[in-house]
């Protein structure tokens, strides 16, 4: 079996962040609340989260000022790196194509596609114009929905430090009747050494009730490949399931 572990949330770093992350600071007043929301992501929250760029970030980030793009490149040196792909190539177009961006877009509909094939969770950008514009966002995810791929977030680094403290009010906060709920959940969960046995208690249960005179919503059917689905996940894990693991609603 494998093994739970904790997961860093993937974020895909826009151009455009690591311009606000490395350039000077600003004496206007919007410009640099932005570059000090990009340092306070990078300086305080790195480590909560696997953030990620593109060949086509590496190429942006080489133009313009040269002492300025020697910072660019450090700032991204030790950050993972996503290649275009001809999957990504073609979201993009259709991303123009179907009017979800501009018709010369094609850089801020390459950046979304890369991060959207790669199945990341988040893309950060402070491109208001064509990636975190609230109402293009609409058309962006219904073409990638429509193309089979659930839509990656699109935000500013502001939306996404508010997440992180969310989360985090969330997790600390007291609240009894959770605290209670875990309690229960906690002392039923230790009476089964396996699944196998929380199944047959439950099975217990429901003939139980239905002696009762307790009325069950019929389950649905699986899926007709609902088998092979399985067999196949586990099959990519190692583990060879004996026959009486299998489903069975009887």
């Amino acid at each position: 079996m494998r093994k739970y572990t904790a997961i860093k949330p993937t974020v895909y770093v826009e151009t455009s962040v690591i311009s606000y992350l490395t350039s000077f600071p600003s004496r206007d007043s919007l410009v640099l609340s932005r570059q000090e929301t990009t340092r306070q992501l990078w300086n305080e929250h790195f480590d909560d989260f696997e953030f990620i760029v593109s060949d086509l970030v590496v190429t942006e980030i080489k133009r313009g000022d040269e002492s300025e793009v020697q910072q660019r490149i450090r700032s991204v040196d030790n950050l993972t790196i996503l290649q275009t792909t001809s999957t990504s190539n073609r979201l993009a177009q259709l991303l123009i194509d179907f009017g979800a961006l501009p018709e010369k877009a094609w850089t801020d509909a390459q950046h979304i596609s890369i991060a959207t094939v790669n199945r990341l969770d988040y893309l950060i950008s402070w491109n208001f114009k064509h990636i975190v514009n609230e109402t293009m966002k609409e058309y962006i995810n219904r073409v990638c929905r429509n193309a089979g791929y659930s839509p990656t977030n699109l935000c500013t680094p502001l939306i996404l430090i508010e997440d992180i403290q969310m989360k985090e009010k969330l997790d600390n906060q007291t609240d009894p009747i959770l605290e209670e709920y875990f309690r229960m959940k906690e002392e039923f969960n230790a009476q089964f050494n396996s699944m196998e046995e929380l199944t047959a208690y439950l099975k217990e249960v429901n003939t139980q009730e239905k002696a009762r005179g307790r009325k069950y919503r019929p389950a649905p059917p699986p899926p007709p490949d609902f088998e092979e689905r399985i067999e196949k996940m586990y099959k990519e894990l190692g583990i060879v399931r004996k026959s009486e693991d299998k489903v069975s609603d009887e």
